[in-house]
This record gives structure tokens, sequence and C-alpha cells, in this order.
């Protein structure tokens, strides 16, 4: 499939001299469209940056569109990590002659891409665009967790238009399903609606909120590293560190939280998609949103170039195997703890027969905490909620 007839060429800064770059930064090493007619080849290419100028579903926060090319103005005059990656930038997809034919674009790109092991990293745009991400997981039959960042669910009701505030309904209520789990990181209670915290409890999905995350920062790399799909609202970033939004919250995560979490998702051997969205730069101050940005993917990239690729799908010998039973051995629970990286995962029961179809999800990332609780004979919160959705 060319996936070529989708996009238009990007309009930044310097694109054909990179004055302003310097040897070394990323500006010189990605294979970029600039000019038409050029598409970039995507041989031995590790990520694919996509703008999605889309954002006519952008509840309250019209201009999103412009973001793409104003991130790519700050991304590419940042130096390159130690170790050297492989980028390509494909362009921007313009927004269709209807809503669904811009989905259908970023479906069918992020699946050719995922097709050929390319890590897709979507500039938005609203953050609709994540349904559309997911439907590119449906066409490959895959089976996927997702994870937001986001002060809010965005779960919508079922019968509700979908919009950059309520497009998660049509992610669980969408047939064929392949949502085995939904997690939300930094929600604001003030800004959830308690039916909603009660949904997300019946469905075993899990939930965050903004208080628990930044007192306990490190418990996100489990809860990323679990993660297929990541999607992150800037809006849950604070105002004072992230402007460049209608909907931006005087409170929030501090941008240096924003780009560590989006590290622990590069780390993640998992994570096979990553999309921004709601940056707007009508209300942008001096660019500090899209310079933001542009550091949380420089994050991403630089967590992409240290990864470990000891997901326990391999040889067992490289993990040490703890078993601990609980509730008077009614249960037991198997740890595995990488050789390699130190990292934990839990092991869930699985039915014989729902072993091939869920391979990659009973295996839980967790971490040593989730080892201490099940020793004082407490059951770990998400090995349970997997368990439920098991048996």
């Amino acid at each position: 499939m060319d996936i070529s007839v989708y996009f238009e060429p990007v309009e930044i800064k310097d694109t054909n001299t990179y004055s302003e770059f310097r040897p070394g930064k990323l500006g010189d090493i990605v294979r970029l469209y600039a000019d038409k007619g050029n598409f970039p080849s995507l041989e031995e290419i590790d990520i694919a940056i996509i703008g999605v100028k889309e954002d006519r579903n952008s509840l309250n926060n019209q201009g999103t569109s412009m973001s793409p090319d104003q991130v790519r103005n700050y991304l590419y005059k940042l130096f390159q990590g130690n170790c050297k990656i492989r980028i390509a930038d494909l362009g921007n997809i313009n927004s269709g002659f209807e809503i669904g034919d811009t989905y259908f674009a970023v479906k069918s790109v992020v699946s050719e891409l995922l097709k050929a092991h390319i890590i897709p990293v979507i500039l938005g745009g609203s953050q609709d665009i994540t349904f559309a991400n997911y439907l590119a997981y449906e066409s490959l039959g895959q089976i996927i967790n997702i994870v937001a960042v986001d002060s809010c669910f965005d779960l919508g009701a079922a019968e509700q238009d979908i919009t950059s505030k309520a497009f998660l309904s049509k992610i669980i209520m969408h047939q064929p399903n392949f949502l085995f789990n939904f997690t939300n990181i930094g929600y604001q209670t003030y800004f959830v609606d308690q039916d909603a915290v009660e949904l997300m409890s019946k469905l075993f999905f899990d939930a965050y909120r903004l208080g628990y995350v930044r007192a306990n920062l490190e418990e996100v790399e489990p809860i990323v590293r679990n993660a297929d799909l990541l999607s992150f609202d800037i809006s849950s970033v604070r105002q004072s560190d992230a402007p460049g939004n209608a909907n931006a919250s005087p409170n929030g995560f501090y941008g240096e939280e924003a780009c560590q979490i989006v590290r622990y998702a590069g780390l993640s051997d998992k994570l096979t998609s990553i999309g921004f969205y709601e940056m707007n730069p009508t209300y942008d101050s001096g660019g500090q949103t899209a310079h933001l940005t542009a550091q949380m993917i420089w994050h991403f990239i630089d967590g992409f170039c240290n990864r470990k690729h000891d997901f326990p799908l391999k040889e067992k010998k490289a993990y040490l195997k703890y078993r601990v039973s609980i509730k008077d051995h009614k249960y037991e629970i198997v740890f595995y703890k990488s050789k390699k990286s130190g990292r934990w995962w839990m092991e869930v029961p699985c039915p014989t027969d729902l072993k091939s179809k869920y391979e990659r999800h009973y295996l839980v990332p967790c971490s040593y905490k989730d080892y201490q609780t099940a020793l004082k004979e407490e059951m770990p919160d998400r090995w349970w909620r997997v368990y439920q959705k098991l048996m």
C-alpha cells in the first residue's frame, strides 16, 4: 500500500537549510518529507512522525490542527541522544472532506507502519484521533491495552457523537472489539462524573488520580509498560507549564513529570504507537507548549533508544522466578524479575484455551511494591483486575 497519497509536505522554518540546526541535532538525521514528490523511504526506519491537521471534533479547543508544524520547529533543534535513531517525518495528513475520511487515513497509515514494525508518533490535532489509532490495531486483529494521560476520562455516552472529550465509549462499544484494558493516568476528580468512575471500576479498567501519580511517579513505569498505545492530552499538564490549550487547568503535571511519563513509554518493549494531542498554538505563550511537546517527544525517543528487550515471552532463564501463596494458599502469584533490567512482571492464571488469544496480557508488568504486597498476603490490585477479566 502506498501511504504517501495521504500526506502533504511539512512547512517549518529552515526546512531546506536548517540554518539554526547545528550538526548533531535531530533535524540533521530525520528523513523529512519537505518537497512534493520526494516522500521519504521507510527502509530501516524505527520511528515515523505523522502530523494530523484535524480539529473539527475538538471540544472548545479549535486550532489544534496548526500544532504539528509548530512542534517540529522546536523538535528538530534538539540534539540527539546517545544512540543513533532512524526517524522519518512523513509530513501531514490534512483534514478530509468528512471527519471519517481523516480517521480512515490515520487508520490506514498507522496500520501499515505497525506491519512494518515502525512506531508511529502522531502529532495532533484533537484527541479523538486516538479512535482512528485504535482502529489500526483492529485491522491487524491485535488485542491491545490503551493508556491515556488525561485530566478526565473522555468517556462520553454511547449515543453521543465522537469528540475529543467523548471517544472512549466509541472504542468500548466498537465491534469487533480488540480492547483488553484501558488505563487513565492523572485524572482530576472535579473533572470526572462519579458515575464514570464507577463504570471504569465495573469494567475493571484502571484509573489513577493526579495526586497519587505525582506522589508515586515511579509506579507509573509498570502502568505505561503495559500499554500498546499511549494517548497524551496536553491539557493534563498544568497551565503554567503548558498554556497552549483552551481547556488548560491550574493543576496538572509539571513539564518534567510529563517528560518522565513519556520516557517510560519509550522504554516499554510493548508500546507500538503514541500520540500527542490538544496542543493549540492560538493559546500558546512564546511557543512554550510547542517546545514542551517537542521535549516530550525527545524523551520518548531517548526511552526507545534504551529499550532492554526483556518482555518475558522469551526464555525464562533470563528471569528470577518467585512464587507467593496468599489467601490460605487459595491463590498463587508467580513473579518474574528481569536479570537485565531489574523490572518485574506477575503471571495471572489464564484458561488454556485463551492463552494464545491473551498471550501478551496475562503477564502483567508490576513493581517491587506489588511483590511486597503479595508477601503480606494481600492481593495486588492490578493482578486482581486482570484475573477478573481472564476468568
